[in-house]
């Protein structure tokens, strides 16, 4: 069978320090037609459950605890009966939205996740939050980069425990080193590539975003 990726966008809230903004979220779902994993669980439980179908679902995989990107994790998790996989360096942000809760795994960088034939292999990216990680798939030339890397630049680090040096590293060391051609698929707005981003990073870097 073929690995693909299914896209919906969902909409809701993100907060953190005190504030509250409305965001749209993209969700991801990657496998083939009878298995998948789900990255990141953020506000529609149906919207997703309408890409997975009748297909079993090997894990939640979050690619960040900021709890626009994991507020329905445990909800997903239990309707589809699959594990929830965070970095245990962002369980401070999943205890957060969670704190009854703990994730089923701990993801480590360089991990290895095999679906629908393919593989998903875990980067940690530091920066926007301190377990931030992105999933690249070399099958599919593709890269989930959660708020690691959007198509107009990092992903922000305005806030608590995140951190813009530590997320140019992040993006410098272990994303841009990719294939040109690598498709970027972020965890708000538009994809990108990685050429793309090259051409662009260094100036990013210069005015601080």
């Amino acid at each position: 069978m073929t690995l693909r990726i299914d896209h919906a966008v969902t909409s809701g809230t993100f907060s953190l320090d005190g504030q509250t903004f409305d965001v749209d979220n993209n969700a991801w779902v990657v496998g083939d037609d009878s298995e998948c994993v789900v990255l990141d669980a953020p506000h529609d439980v149906a919207a997703i459950r309408e890409l997975v179908g009748d297909r079993t679902v090997r894990a939640v995989l979050c690619t960040h605890a900021h709890d626009d990107h994991v507020r329905k994790a445990p909800e997903l998790a239990d309707a589809v009966g699959a594990p929830i996989h965070l970095h245990p360096d962002d369980r401070v942000l999943w205890d957060m939205t969670h704190p009854d809760r703990k994730p089923d795994r701990e993801l480590a960088d360089g991990e290895v996740i095999e679906v629908g034939g393919g593989e998903l292999r875990v980067l940690h990216t530091p920066g926007h939050a301190p377990g931030a990680v992105c999933f690249h798939v070399p099958g599919l030339g593709v890269v989930f980069t959660g708020d690691t890397l959007f198509a107009g630049g990092p992903g922000a680090t305005g806030r608590s425990y995140s951190d813009f040096g530590v997320i140019t590293d992040s993006i410098r060391d272990r994303l841009l080193p990719l294939p040109p051609e690598t498709e970027v698929r972020p965890g708000h707005g538009e994809s990108t590539t990685i050429g793309e981003v090259r051409g662009q990073f260094d100036e990013w870097v210069a005015r601080g975003h």
